[in-house]
């Protein structure tokens, strides 16, 4: 019952579980405690009755007395009143074992009552008893009584009602449950006004997330304990990421609807023009093809990311050198990459092929010998850099970096490379640095930030 309890309050709302949690652990608590306590109340006040019963039979034996003939004369009353009392609930009975003589007390009229024989000296028994549907508390003791004609042994045996008894136990049960109980509520009212509290901020960040749904704000703008200040944090770097993904592609098409123009008004003016249109259909469709790849890559593009996962960067790096030998073949390069094996950074496999294929793969179509790769990473920042012994740049850098912008017409290449290169960086928040290398040709610098 308990199992289905629990497997029906992990399927409910937080406040319902932790709710339904925190009062499945208090009934047990305080069923265990009121258990406990009643228990160890009732074995108190047993042992109180069974430490009455012993003195009402150390009463007895101060006012027995055994003769020179040795019957046993016992006083016409004694101090304890019920005793004189008829079914007053306290009985008594003095034995002599050695004639059967046996002495009872008023109280014991008319009443078949379960006394003890106890017939060894010196020793107690208490017990339980049930006689004609009633239960007492029977408490024995047996002495040996020196008389002129010799010892006598005496069994004394009380017995007690226990209707006094279980009316005791029962005013406190009814006590102690009415107590545990009105505990119980309190810490359970307690309960839920301290979930209603602590679970605040929950219910404040689903406010805010319904209100982004509806679009009345753009992020999650309260501030928050800390325990959920990294769930909102995290909330807000994917609505940034997934924004700046939606721009870009947004930014893409437009880009590409506006850079399609100029070739198809080439196209189009080529058919009045029929010698020239096989060359100007080749031209404009690989124009036409360099600026898809661009706007596409450009579109695709990862960025930087929190959510994910290490990449190890050596290995990249060693799949673009030996696709770029196979390429370069004829110029024989020689290529250095200088990259721990264990280095890894948090970026994206594709932007990661893209970012370093565009650098070695310029630096491979400039380099005359050599093209040196270099990867380093510090505390918050991952460090790239590219050098060739080419030419190097021109002074105006800048243009460079534009879309369809070559430093050499007769470099076989669109122009795309490090307009790409550049949007990457870009998308990653990090810095995108030309220069000049150790061998006079070109130094490309990057730096990313840690995501």
């Amino acid at each position: 019952m308990m199992r289905r309890v629990w497997q029906h309050l992990q399927t409910r709302a937080i406040r319902t579980r932790l709710i339904g949690g925190a009062t499945l652990v208090l009934i047990t608590f305080v069923l265990a405690i009121g258990w406990a306590v009643q228990r160890a109340h009732a074995d108190g006040v047993r042992t109180a009755h069974y430490a009455q019963l012993q003195s009402t039979v150390y009463l007895l034996l101060a006012g027995a007395e055994v003769d020179t003939n040795g019957n046993l004369v016992m006083p016409p009353s004694l101090t304890e009143p019920r005793l004189s009392l008829p079914g007053s609930g306290l009985y008594a009975r003095v034995r002599n074992e050695v004639n059967g003589q046996t002495w009872q007390s008023a109280s014991t009229v008319a009443r078949t009552l379960p006394f003890l024989q106890e017939k060894v000296v010196g020793q107690w028994r208490y017990e339980t008893r049930r006689e004609q549907g009633h239960d007492y508390l029977v408490v024995g003791y047996g002495v040996r009584w020196v008389a002129g004609g010799g010892p006598v042994p005496l069994a004394l045996s009380v017995v007690e009602d226990t209707v006094a008894l279980e009316r005791e136990l029962a005013a406190f049960q009814q006590t102690l449950w009415a107590w545990l109980g009105g505990a119980g509520l309190l810490l359970l009212a307690s309960q839920a006004a301290l979930l209603q509290w602590g679970l605040a901020p929950l219910r404040r960040v689903a406010q805010e997330l319904q209100q982004i749904e509806q679009g009345e704000q753009t992020e999650v703008e309260q501030a928050y304990p800390s325990e959920i200040a990294a769930l909102t944090d995290n909330i807000n770097t994917l609505i940034r990421q997934e924004r700046d993904r939606q721009t870009r592609f947004k930014e893409a098409l437009s880009y590409l609807a506006h850079s399609l123009k100029t070739p198809l008004s080439v196209l189009r003016s080529a058919l009045e023009e029929p010698a020239r249109l096989p060359a100007t259909v080749a031209e404009q469709v690989a124009r036409m093809d360099a600026i898809v790849q661009h706007q596409l890559g450009r579109a695709a593009a990862g960025g930087k990311a929190r959510f994910i996962p290490f990449l190890a960067l050596a290995p990249v790096l060693a799949r673009i050198r030996d696709a770029l030998a196979k390429v370069h073949a004829d110029k024989n390069l020689e290529f250095t990459l200088d990259c721990p094996a264990n280095l890894q950074w948090r970026i994206d496999e594709g932007d990661a092929f893209e970012l370093f294929g565009n650098l070695m793969d310029n630096a491979s179509k400039w380099a005359n010998h050599r093209v040196a790769v270099q990867l380093h990473s510090e505390p918050h920042e991952l460090r790239i850099q590219v050098d060739d012994d080419g030419p190097g740049f021109p002074d105006d850098t800048h243009a460079v970096l534009q879309l369809h912008v070559r430093g050499d017409e007769k470099v076989a290449g669109h122009g795309v490379g490090l307009a790409m290169v550049n949007d990457l960086v870009a998308s990653h928040q990090g810095t995108l640095l030309l220069t000049r290398s150790g061998w006079g040709g070109a130094r490309v610098v990057v730096a990313l930030p840690a995501a």
